[in-house]
């Protein structure tokens, strides 16, 4: 029906109200859905709403729109309450108490609305009006006869069981009505006065209810969330903690135990409870009685009982922390709790995978330290002896609980597992940090001798796992603690290279550890040869890029007036190699605009030294500096890929660009820009294989990173390939052209010219063949796979009248005959790969190998 035409409130509003409730949760219309909803909440304001509520709540309503009226009755006792004259407040309480006896079987959200709506009402009465609720309400509740006077009782279903779950879920709700009102002050005091005064006579009841045979775990639930509500009033521990003690006994009764457990906690947590030392000191063995419970749990696995003990345990010792160890006579007991705590910490299993109990326990042990040592002096040193042991045993469980599963079981873990586990290392990370301050150098001492022993010790075999954690202790203490007088640093520093850091984790964790001690590191100079070779190797390995590059950058940062004499060391050898390897990854991740500019800048001193080099006249000293600056610009080529960070991104489902027609890959830019100036190295090089070796080396990087995006070198580099081999055969050539046969055959555009280079080589290569191929193992072990690489990839370019397939069969028999097995094996691949190609029946008739004129190289 169209409401928004009609007056909400007007004759006939019952039938309207249906209509649009009927549109509000039934109509699949957003329109109409919203027309219903603004409807709705004007009737709702209207003075009308008073009457037509209990038409809604009429037994043949349906439940949503008995549940309207239920909540329209909240919405005007709520907000409306000065509207209705003092005279008709007995009256609708009637009502209200007759219909959530007539609702006590259901449905319930019914109830609970009109619970809620009787809530909202006493909270307007009290004290003055109501003085009694809780008495009055528990009367209303009692099984009633016919004529008696809670209401006409004949309407009313007498269902003792239904009323008293309707009376506990009226008690439960009133204190959490009081809690989300709006009052001022002064109100809000005197209620909560009114209402914690009533506990008097609730308690005896909720005790009652709990320990009655006759109760079912239904009412015994409403019991404990009912107590759950009332502690929230601030109501004494002193006079409630035995029926807190009784909740302890729901623990036992698996239906019942994840109520018990919210109850119980927030009973123990409230920090008013401090007052009442004797109620907290009898509670305390009643916790204590859970630890058998609790390691049973433990030893099944039963994940939701031991993080429901836990919550105990942890509720009652961080609490009350100060106030149990102010207890001297007891200190035994609060001793065994701080224990069953530890075991909490220490829970078997994997965080967050197979447990998750431990991570409550960790700000307990904040708290226990500050309060041991916020005493004055001499009674923290008596403190102290009791408590440094517990936490000598808390870092070796920490560390243990920090460890990794193994890599096939960290492998099945979810993203979002290994989320949260780092996160919870960092938590026990934190916490090892304020540990240090109560155990001191000792504890470091404690770490040092344990990684000493199994590092050097022969009989230690320990797993990877045991290494990582001793050295993730150091570093959470090394990150924010001054070290620098400790005297197990230097020992430490000479132990991390014997880490074997075979394993990415460990690996990362080393790097972070040497990271921590940098600033150690500026004051003992004399340290860093041993351990900075370790730094740059981690550079080379994709995975560590950003622990060893932050790890390089604090070094570099705290030490910087003590590297320059290590710099020139590092120029000169491979660790400057696996520096540019790092350049590239870090490029890598730039956007794509800004990486030509910065890698111009980057190589451009590399450009201008090689180009100085090439104008000299070949001597050993400037052939080893060329292969070094062709050996830089191959490491950077090796890692500097633009679709890496788009791959690396999960779900990514394509990079983040691919080069155009139009726009090069930075690589392909630079490698057309230095083109020239490696064929006027190349011209005096020639017939160097080394120097060869390194500029085929710089292209076939590039080839195997960029693979596709290397398109626009294919025709000089072919070019050029056939002029180098033609005028003095190197392997580097073969492999490099293998590479291209490898990425491009498939490629219309390119085929032509990768046809012509192997018609060049082959040509070439023949020749060595007739005139004995004995002293180019090298040389014959390329070839074999150069063809091998031709049969899988592009076998139809054996149809040309330039390739001799009888000819390469001499070729590999005579390869087969040589004494080196790398020859041999490729020799064999070749076999393998023909017979499966090229069948008799379709293999292109043979003919005679045929002489070409080898082109001069050209350095134009």
């Amino acid at each position: 029906s169209n409401q928004s035409g009609r007056e909400p409130g007007g004759v006939g509003v019952n039938g309207g109200e249906c209509g649009a409730l009927c549109q509000l949760y039934f109509d699949p219309d957003m329109e109409r859905k919203n027309v219903a909803q603004k409807w709705l909440t004007q009737a709702q304001a209207s003075a009308q709403a008073w009457q037509f509520c209990w038409a809604l709540l009429s037994p043949d309503k349906l439940p949503e729109v008995q549940f309207f009226g239920a909540s329209t009755l909240h919405t005007k006792i709520s907000r409306h309450w000065n509207d209705l004259p003092t005279d008709q407040h007995e009256s609708l309480r009637m009502q209200l108490l007759s219909h959530i006896l007539r609702f006590s079987s259901g449905p319930k959200m019914v109830l609970t609305r009109l619970c809620v709506a009787l809530a909202s009402m006493a909270l307007n009465l009290i004290p003055q009006a109501w003085s009694q609720p809780v008495a009055d309400l528990v009367r209303a509740f009692q099984p009633q006869k016919p004529d008696s006077e809670g209401g006409s009782g004949t309407e009313v279903s007498q269902d003792p069981h239904a009323h008293c779950l309707a009376l506990l879920e009226l008690l439960t709700v009133l204190p959490e009505e009081f809690q989300s009102s709006r009052l001022i002050q002064a109100r809000r005091t005197q209620l909560r006065e009114a209402l914690a005064g009533e506990w008097t006579v609730m308690c005896p009841m909720l005790r009652q209810l709990l320990q009655s045979q006759d109760s079912t775990n239904q009412v015994k639930e409403k019991v404990l969330r009912c107590l759950s509500s009332w502690v929230g009033l601030d109501v004494p521990l002193g006079e409630s903690h035995e029926l807190v003690q009784d909740c302890f006994t729901a623990l036992s009764n698996p239906e019942l135990f994840d109520t018990a457990v919210e109850t119980i906690v927030s009973a123990i947590s409230q920090p008013d409870c401090q007052r009442y030392i004797d109620a907290l000191l009898n509670l305390t063995p009643l916790v204590l009685g859970l630890h058998d419970q609790l390691k049973t749990a433990a030893q099944d696995g039963d994940m939701e009982t031991s993080h429901g003990i836990c919550r105990i345990a942890v509720a009652m010792g961080e609490t009350h922390s100060r106030v149990l160890l102010e207890q001297v006579d007891h200190w035994q007991e609060y001793l065994a709790l701080v224990n069953m705590i530890l075991f909490c910490t220490g829970i078997p299993g994997h965080y967050p995978v197979s447990e998750t109990t431990s991570s409550l326990t960790l700000t307990f042990w904040y708290t226990l330290q500050d309060d041991i040592l916020s005493f004055e002096e001499e009674k923290q040193e008596v403190y102290l002896q009791i408590y440094r042991p517990v936490y000598f045993q808390l870092v070796d469980v920490l560390l243990h609980k920090s460890h990794y599963p193994s890599q096939e079981e960290y492998d099945s873990w979810s993203s979002d597992d290994r989320e949260q586990f780092r996160i919870y290392r960092v938590d026990i990370s934190d916490t090892l940090m304020y540990v240090y301050e109560m155990l001191g150098a000792e504890l470091l001492s404690n770490l040092y001798d344990r990684l000493g022993r199994q590092l050097m010790d022969p009989q230690q075999s320990a797993v990877w796992q045991d290494t990582e954690a001793l050295l993730f202790g150091f570093q959470s203490i090394a990150e924010t603690i001054d070290v620098n007088y400790s005297d197990v640093i230097p020992g430490l520093i000479a132990l991390i290279p014997r880490v074997n850091i075979s394993n990415v984790m460990l690996a990362d964790t080393v790097m972070y550890t040497i990271g921590s001690l940098a600033e150690w590191l500026a004051d003992h100079p004399v340290m860093l040869g041993g351990i900075l070779p370790m730094v740059l190797q981690g550079l080379e390995k994709a995975e560590l890029s950003v622990s060893s590059v932050s790890t390089l950058k604090r070094i570099c940062r705290e030490c910087r007036h003590d590297l320059d004499v290590l710099v020139k060391e590092i120029h000169k050898s491979s660790q400057c190699m696996w520096l540019m390897q790092a350049l590239g990854f870090l490029l890598s991740a730039l956007p794509v605009d800004e990486i030509l500019g910065r890698l111009h800048s980057l190589i451009a001193p590399h450009v201008q030294q090689l180009d100085t080099l090439a104008q000299q006249e070949p001597n050993p000293t400037n052939k080893q500096s060329i292969i070094h600056v062709l050996g830089m610009l191959s490491s950077l080529f090796t890692t500097l890929d633009i679709n890496t960070q788009a791959d690396g991104l999960e779900g990514a489902a394509s990079p983040r660009r691919t080069p155009s027609q139009t726009t090069h890959n930075p690589v392909v830019v630079v490698l057309q820009q230095v083109f020239t100036l490696i064929q006027s190295v190349l011209s005096k090089w020639l017939d160097d294989s080394e120097v060869v070796e390194a500029v085929c080396g710089v292209f076939d990087k590039s080839v195997r990173t960029l693979l596709h995006d290397f398109g626009p070198m294919v025709a000089q580099l072919t070019e050029m390939l056939g002029q180098i081999y033609s005028a003095f055969p190197q392997a580097s050539a073969l492999d490099l052209a293998r590479q291209l046969v490898h990425i491009f055959a498939g490629e219309e555009h390119h085929i032509a010219k990768i046809k012509t280079l192997i018609e060049v080589l082959t040509s070439t290569t023949l020749t060595i063949f007739q005139q004995g191929p004995r002293d180019h193992p090298d040389i014959a072990e390329s070839f074999m796979y150069l063809h091998a690489q031709i049969l899988k990839r592009k076998p139809d370019l054996y149809l040309s009248d330039q390739l001799d397939m009888k000819a390469l069969f001499y070729c590999g028999v005579l390869s087969l005959k040589f004494p080196e097995t790398p020859t041999v094996k490729a020799a064999s691949l070749f076999f393998v790969i023909s017979t499966d190609t090229v069948r008799p029946q379709d293999s292109p008739r043979p003919r005679c190998p045929q002489s070409r004129n080898t082109p001069s190289f050209s350095s134009s």
